[in-house]
């Protein structure tokens, strides 16, 4: 009993995180609580509106809109994110001097802020000074990101392969690495080609790191601000204005609390349903996993 007793004290040790956690983010959250439920003129003078916020959401097409963007942009990241990562995985060396270098240089995008990633390509893709704008205009290509929806489109989804691939190409690497060689023996003897090696052995193998992948680009794509704010501001037009653009607009620009409060709290509870639907299919598949 007096074990049990001294192994609960371990838990005053994370009191510290726990008050941490309660300043930074329960207390800013019950706010936007606060906000979602009720209606207000200024002075702390809020007057309850129940579900009207949430209903008029619901209800906004311009919310659809900007869903519909979202989850356009999310799915062809994760199409082309995760099979390029897959396949970069595939080719970098095992070990060596070559296979620190490649992991040195796949690591770097990583390092980079969002700010400074948007700044990058937003100089990089400008058709007066910009290396990418300059090549396109001397091929006779006529690019320009901020007023062609296509072109803002195209350089928002290069800048974020650019950027996320190696998040993906890293988590194979490692993955691929922790299969035993035993795999690859049995393979050799039964004289497998590579196509069924990848399709028998590493696939199945890498299915937990995919499913880690998947959702660490799919919560960070569905919640992507900063590098499109900084590159295109949400335009031409509405052309990019995705979720965390829109809702930013509202809640900043025009000061609407109430339906921003709203939107973000449903906003907030698709990433915890998604998020919460990954986590029980990967602890699912681990159970099914176990001998």
């Amino acid at each position: 009993m007096k074990g049990k007793i001294d192994n609960n004290r371990a838990w005053l040790l994370v009191l510290p995180v726990l008050a941490l956690v309660m300043f930074s983010a329960v207390i800013p959250l019950m706010t936007v609580v606060n906000y979602a439920f009720n209606d207000t003129f200024g002075n702390n003078q809020f007057f309850w509106n129940g579900w009207g916020w949430f209903e008029e959401m619901l209800q906004s097409e311009r919310l659809h809109a900007a869903l519909g963007r979202q989850l356009l942009f999310t799915g062809i990241i994760l199409l082309i994110e995760i099979p390029l990562g897959i396949v970069v995985a595939l080719n970098m060396p095992k070990k060596g001097f070559w296979a620190s270098l490649c992991l040195i240089l796949m690591a770097l995008p990583l390092l980079i802020p969002f700010n400074v990633v948007g700044t990058i390509w937003q100089i990089f893709s400008r058709v007066d000074i910009g290396l990418l704008g300059r090549a396109m205009a001397a091929l006779g290509i006529d690019y320009n990101y901020t007023s062609d929806p296509l072109d803002a489109w195209v350089t928002l989804i290069i800048m974020d392969v650019w950027h996320w691939t190696s998040l993906v190409a890293l988590l194979c690497y490692a993955g691929l690495q922790s299969i035993p060689g035993a795999y690859y023996q049995a393979a050799r003897i039964d004289q497998s080609s590579r196509w069924n090696v990848f399709r028998y052995i590493e696939l199945p193998k890498l299915s937990g790191v995919l499913s880690i992948a998947i959702l660490l680009r799919f919560i960070d794509s569905f919640m992507i601000y900063t590098e499109p704010f900084v590159v295109t501001g949400g335009g031409p037009g509405n052309a990019t204005t995705f979720l965390s653009i829109d809702l930013v607009k509202m809640a900043i620009g025009q000061f609407d609390l109430g339906p921003a409060a709203a939107f973000s709290l449903m906003y907030f509870l698709v990433i915890l349903l998604i998020s919460w639907v990954f986590y029980t299919v990967m602890v699912a598949r681990d159970g099914e996993g176990e001998p």
